[in-house]
Parts: structure tokens; sequence; C-alpha cells
């Protein structure tokens, strides 16, 4: 059994905050065995951070949160950015068309690109896996409804600290029931459904700093823009 975070978020999303180093880091420091940084349109964290997994004794997991017409997609194990604005369908065959896994984050979180807002349960169902415990929670209420979605259709679970700084990597875990530590065989543990999830909710103060630094630095990122 492997315990596996499988969403984070390095400096390189416009919302994140530390470099993988510090991802790697933590991920060891609380006992995980696979990693995958998830940064928002961006891969090259991602890729970087598999490289350098076993030196800290992991298994890294390349992927990316894709923004899709519809809202948000984890894609895992992927070689190659998958690009922005593509419907979902079409989003998930890129996945697929790499090997990868197609994993749908805080489906009834609106507010956060959940894509349940443009796409229909029947459209949702057709993913890979779901989110169904994001340690970002206000009442667990969206982490309720994930659960049970899936589990009305038959769908595999994971779960993820969504961290977005080095210190919330490893709030929320997918423990694996894989053949061996590799992407391959993780990746396709989940495929099959042979997960279990847990996790704790990120404390309201770090919640409040991810989302200031985010806007902070969206807000230069912008005024960089404007000047150059």
């Amino acid at each position: 059994m492997l315990s596996v975070e499988l969403h984070t978020h390095s400096s390189l999303s416009h919302d994140g905050r530390d470099p993988i180093e510090l991802l790697l880091e933590q991920a060891r420091a609380v006992g995980l065995d696979a990693l995958a940084v998830t940064d928002h349109d961006e891969l090259e964290a991602s890729l970087r951070a598999a490289e350098l997994a076993p030196d800290y004794g992991l298994v890294g997991i390349p992927g990316m949160e894709v923004t899709c017409e519809a809202g948000h997609v984890l894609a895992l194990g992927i070689s190659e950015a998958i690009p922005p604005g593509l419907s979902f369908a079409a989003t998930l065959d890129r996945i697929r068309e790499q090997g990868g896994l197609a994993v749908v984050p805080h489906p009834f979180q609106e507010s956060r690109h959940g894509v349940l807002d443009k796409i229909s349960k029947e459209e949702l169902a057709t993913a890979d896996a779901i989110e169904v415990y994001n340690s970002r929670l206000l009442t667990g209420r969206s982490n309720r409804q994930a659960e049970r979605f899936a589990r009305r259709r038959g769908l595999p679970m994971t779960a993820g600290s969504d961290a977005h700084i080095a210190e919330m990597v490893g709030q929320a875990v997918t423990t694996v029931d894989a053949d061996e530590a590799s992407v391959a065989a993780i990746l396709s543990a989940i495929r099959e459904g042979r997960t279990t999830v847990e996790g704790e909710r990120t404390p309201w103060r770090i919640s409040l700093r991810q989302a200031a630094g985010g806007v902070k630095r969206r807000i230069t990122g912008r005024l960089n823009g404007l000047l150059e």
C-alpha cells in the first residue's frame, strides 16, 4: 500500500508559493511514497520534480491541472503539456493519448472551477477518477457530494491536499494498492479503483494565506506585463 499525494502546486503556478524541492522535502517528511506536482496549465516543474523525486525516496508522478472549457482536470502521468481551453471530452482524450489518467478535482465546487457548472453528470462519469476529498474545503459538502457521485457510478476515488504551499503537502492522501512503487503501477491501481482516501481540512489561516498570495502574484504579473 502506497501513500500518494496527487494534487499540489509549486511556484510555477500563478497561485503557488514554493519551489519543488520544498514540496518534495515535505512529502518525505510526512512519510509519503509518491508525489504529483500539478501546476495550473504548466508541466515543466512537475517533470523536474519527477526527476528529483528518487533523491527524496519518492516516486514522482508528472502531471498538471488543466483548465478546460468546463473547469479543472488533473492530468497525471503525462509527458507533454495539455493545452488549456479545450472541451472536457477533448481534454480527456489528450490525456489518454499519452497514457495518462484524467482525474476531476473538486467537481462540485463551482467557485473553484469545478466542471459540473458546465457539463452534465453523465459527462463527468467519463473521467478516469474523481477527487472526493479536497483539503481546501469550507463545509465539506462538496466533498460529500463528490464521494456520493463516485460511489453511485462506481468510479475510482482519489484525495488531494491541493497544496499551494509546502506545509500542506500530505494533508490529503490517496492510499493506493499498487503492485509496485512506480508511476505506471500507481496509475493502473487508481484506474482500477484500488484506492482509499483520507484527509484533513486545510487550516483557515493557511487557506487565507494561500488565497492572498495568489491574488498578489496575479496582480504583480499583470503589472509587470503592462510595464514590459
